[in-house]
């Protein structure tokens, strides 16, 4: 397999990319097709696909932030199962992203990604793809080392209709294992800089966010 990254909706590969993102992902979770152009462009934002034959058979976005000394991954996606895609996207993004924080001098704290409830989000078919399925996603998550955040979760909705998508939660890989806790200060950096993008923030994650700027840490809870 090929680790190609795609930066304009040129590519050729990016029709492919969007129409899987389409096929896993509800609506309300994927960004339309020409909006893509500008963040696309952005050398912040890393969108690789996994090319076996030519053929995306799956896609990772991922970003850096060397001031906050965390990372987050957007989505991962395996397109079909039983072909390694998931360890491949995972041991190039890692390696990516540790040249990322070299790059900026800085010693990660840990990375963040939203993961679905599987009884928040029976609904979805996930394209009808095995390792796509919640409870699946779930124990990988889990098995890597993700920690959910101790909080009643929500975003944005990416079809920018200011709507609040309740049925994922936030978590976070600590590069220490021993880690429980991480400043609540942090958390709202990363949400309101990650979420800048969505003008139209909807009432429920303000609220999210006021409750989290008066505590002082969110604990680390498994998943």
């Amino acid at each position: 397999m090929t680790y190609h990254r795609i930066q304009s909706i040129q590519d050729p590969h990016f029709r492919s990319l969007h129409e899987l993102l389409g096929t896993i992902f509800p609506p309300e979770e994927v960004l339309a097709y020409d909006l893509w152009a500008e963040p696309l462009q952005d050398p912040g934002i890393h969108v690789y696909v996994a090319l076996k034959e030519e053929a995306v058979v799956g896609a990772t976005e991922y970003r850096y932030y060397p001031d906050m000394r965390v990372a987050m991954t957007d989505f991962t996606i395996i397109g079909k199962p039983a072909l390694g895609i998931g360890r491949f996207l995972l041991t190039n993004r890692e390696k990516d992203l540790k040249r990322l924080a070299e790059q900026s001098g800085t010693e990660p704290i840990g990375m963040f990604a939203e993961v679905y409830d599987p009884y928040r989000a029976v609904s979805h078919e996930f394209g009808g793809v095995s390792p796509m399925n919640p409870i699946v996603r779930r124990e990988v998550l889990s098995h890597i080392g993700y920690r959910r955040l101790d909080l009643t979760y929500v975003h944005p909705s990416w079809e920018h209709t200011g709507e609040a998508v309740s049925e994922l939660d936030l978590c976070f890989l600590p590069r220490s294992e021993e880690l429980d806790a991480i400043p609540a200060a942090l958390v709202v950096e990363f949400l309101t800089t990650y979420y800048s993008a969505l003008p139209n923030k909807p009432q429920a994650w303000l609220d999210m966010i006021q409750q989290l700027r008066s505590r002082e840490e969110v604990r680390l809870l498994a998943l």
